[in-house]
């Protein structure tokens, strides 16, 4: 594998997105690094019956229309989520979108849900389950921007993808699409995530295994919010939520150029905040739903933390910009290093031990 050092200095010649593009290419092509040991075995855990070789995840946003996720699974990951995935195809928000905030590590996007749409994100992923692909790969989904009524936009992205996505996430937290954190809000997302249990229920009603139903959650929310939307998610069933997306806040502490430009912010700024959206959500759950951690995660040390505050998988990508595919082993064995000098036996052991 070339060193992602050598790498870097070629990707910093072009904007983010097209650079970006670029690595998308080279991964269908072919190119991308491929991990040839296996994982240590206290890093294996099960969630939601499914068997995960390692707890870290790619979270989504970096393979948006399901292309790669087998290439990207092979450069060490655990699992993979695609998407965000529309019904109807849309371009987004126009460029420049991305930017890369290099004296913070941290990213800035404005996409607004850019899709190839649905009919050819679910094809792609049928396709890896026709030829038997294996590993864990998870489907994002979103509401097109012109929709008014979201309900419909993911009931049609639940019927097209239980059979060919190990688990769903409902995204209501991208701040990038008009009106989308308003689902947030308690009578909202109660009626919301009832009407996507429904469709989850009715798409696998013929005996085909249900999908995991999660939902990605803004870190943005106020104390009373957490609250609201902890209670709900407890009560409506869903099977788990990924704490958190990108943030609107503007540090005091961000130095690049980019720190104003509109978008939602992600990387190491992120990492403070969303660990304690975590730790909330988990003392508000009580520990009864599985929970991602998500945001700013750059290390083992970063990774075991989230563990700590109650995260059960783990998931990274702004770092990936600044450090390449290299980070993921490194995180893995700082944290399978970590578990055992605290003399836990796996990662399940070690979720929530803050809280203990």
């Amino acid at each position: 594998m070339i060193p992602y050092s050598l790498v870097r200095p070629v990707l910093r010649c072009f904007d983010p997105e097209t650079a970006h593009q670029y690595a998308i290419r080279a991964l269908k092509a072919g190119w991308g690094p491929r991990q040839t040991y296996a994982d240590d075995p206290i890093l294996a855990t099960k969630v939601w019956g499914l068997d995960f070789p390692n707890p870290i995840g790619l979270g989504a946003g970096f393979d948006k229309h399901a292309e790669v996720p087998d290439a990207a699974l092979a450069m060490g990951f655990g699992f993979v989520e695609t998407g965000t995935v529309t019904p109807k195809p849309q371009p987004g928000r126009d460029r420049p979108r991305l930017f890369r905030l290099d004296e913070d590590d941290a990213v800035i996007n404005r996409f607004g849900f850019n899709s190839e749409g649905l009919t050819v994100f679910a094809g792609r992923l049928a396709e890896r389950r026709k030829r038997g692909a294996r590993g864990i790969v998870g489907a994002n989904i979103g509401k097109n921007k012109d929709t008014v009524e979201a309900e419909g936009d993911y009931v049609a992205c639940i019927e097209a993808l239980s059979a060919v996505a190990d688990y769903i996430v409902v995204n209501v937290s991208s701040p990038n699409t008009p009106g989308l954190r308003a689902l947030q809000a308690r009578e909202q997302i109660a009626a919301l995530l009832r009407t996507v249990i429904s469709a989850r229920e009715r798409a696998t009603s013929k005996g085909s295994r249900a999908p995991v139903l999660i939902m990605k959650v803004a870190p943005d929310l106020s104390p009373e919010e957490l609250c609201d939307l902890g209670e709900v998610a407890v009560e409506s069933g869903i099977d788990g939520l990924i704490v958190a997306n990108t943030t609107v806040a503007r540090p005091a502490s961000l130095r690049s150029s980019h720190k104003n430009e509109d978008g939602g912010l992600s990387g190491k700024p992120l990492f403070g905040p969303s660990t304690e959206c975590l730790k909330q959500f988990y003392r508000i759950t009580k520990g009864r739903l599985p929970l991602i951690g998500c945001g700013g995660v750059a290390s083992g040390a970063d990774a075991y933390a989230k563990v700590r505050a109650g995260a059960s998988l783990v998931q990274l990508y702004s770092a990936l910009v600044f450090h390449g595919p290299e980070l993921i082993g490194r995180i893995k064995r700082d944290l399978a290093a970590r578990l055992r000098a605290d003399g836990f036996k796996s990662v399940a052991d070690a979720v929530g031990a803050d809280h203990r």
